[in-house]
């Protein structure tokens, strides 16, 4: 036993969206069964990420590999986990305790929206000509983290294929959802596909299907459809795993070359040289609840899921995990 890997994930109100977390940390560590991993959450939920660095420092391991489980390097992954990262290395020095990249934009991660996309498309034959895709990312105060959403949104249009592809947020950066919307549906396709990209549910994930489902209601004239989200697939365990291993063997790097903090960027040179100052401690473990990894895993797809009654369940192992956890 060399190192232990503390997962830290955002954190939410919703027990769905704490549900499918807890259920790919589960799946994660089946994948390395060797490797102590436990999980921490940023705001809200518990444990809070020193207490998850409490439970790993105990296991006795000299190493401990610090995963971000968000999809881009923004405030939450630069400011205010890196500075609970250098919290916990002031109370351990002893302890090698390094963080790994966020996801970003990753190989595996392309292939999994490809999968999402195609799976909410099985039963729908417009030709990609006449098909535009809008992707949704969460949306932040940093311009290279929403700069990559629409890099990620040409990266998809090429290999989907889709005729046209534009981008939103779901909040803080614009266009928002519901201004993009507009615009597209002005665009002369047949068809509009939303995906949004997001790891897990919760209430922002809530509330854009349901924006879909809006606009949608107004416009029976034009098909427009919403993709699942990401969540757990063997394919997004293989990104996480490779953030682990590039942190163990000094390949772990954020993307500083277009850092606000760190270079002078249009529209926000007043974050240059800005220091780490967290902002997340007021709703730092606010729901009490402590949660626990136990033994059990449940199956995890690595191929697009089947279609039940038609119509695919982006949340087919949700339930039976808020059943066990009593939310």
């Amino acid at each position: 036993m060399t190192h232990a890997v503390l997962i830290v994930g955002h954190g939410s109100r919703n027990p769905e969206g704490i549900a499918e977390f807890l259920g790919l940390t589960r799946h994660f560590r089946a994948r390395r069964p060797e490797v102590p991993v436990e999980i921490s959450f940023l705001e809200f939920a518990r444990p809070t990420i020193q207490e998850g660095m409490d439970r790993l420092a105990r296991t006795g391991v000299r190493t401990i590999v610090v995963l971000p489980g968000v999809l881009m390097a923004a405030g939450h992954a630069k400011n205010d986990m890196a500075s609970e990262v250098r919290l916990a290395r002031q109370r351990y020095p002893q302890l090698d305790i390094r963080m790994g990249g966020a996801l970003e934009i990753d190989p595996h991660l392309l292939q999994l929206c490809r999968i999402r996309y195609q799976e909410a498309l099985a039963d729908h034959p417009v030709d990609a000509k006449d098909t535009l895709l809008l992707l949704v990312g969460r949306g932040s105060n940093d311009p290279d983290a929403n700069g990559n959403v629409a890099k990620l949104a040409r990266l998809l249009q090429e290999g989907y294929p889709t005729a046209w592809a534009a981008w939103a947020y779901s909040g803080i950066a614009r266009p928002l959802l519901e201004e993009a919307l507009p615009v597209c549906e002005r665009a002369g396709f047949r068809r509009i596909v939303v995906q949004p990209y997001f790891l897990f549910t919760g209430i922002l994930l809530k509330r854009l299907y349901e924006q879909v489902e809006t606009r949608r209601q107004a416009r029976p004239d034009l098909e427009i459809i919403a993709t699942p989200h990401l969540q757990a697939h063997e394919l997004l365990i293989d990104a996480f795993l490779q953030r682990v291993d590039e942190a163990l063997h000094g390949l772990g790097h954020m993307n500083c070359s277009l850092c606000q903090y760190r270079v002078p960027i249009i529209g926000a040179e007043t974050k240059l040289g800005e220091p780490q100052r967290p902002h997340h401690y007021h709703v730092q473990g606010t729901l009490g609840h402590v949660h626990q990894l136990d033994e059990s895993t449940l199956p995890l797809r690595a191929d697009p899921v089947e279609p039940r009654d038609g119509v695919a369940d982006p949340h087919s192992w949700a339930t039976p995990l808020l059943e066990r956890l009593h939310f």
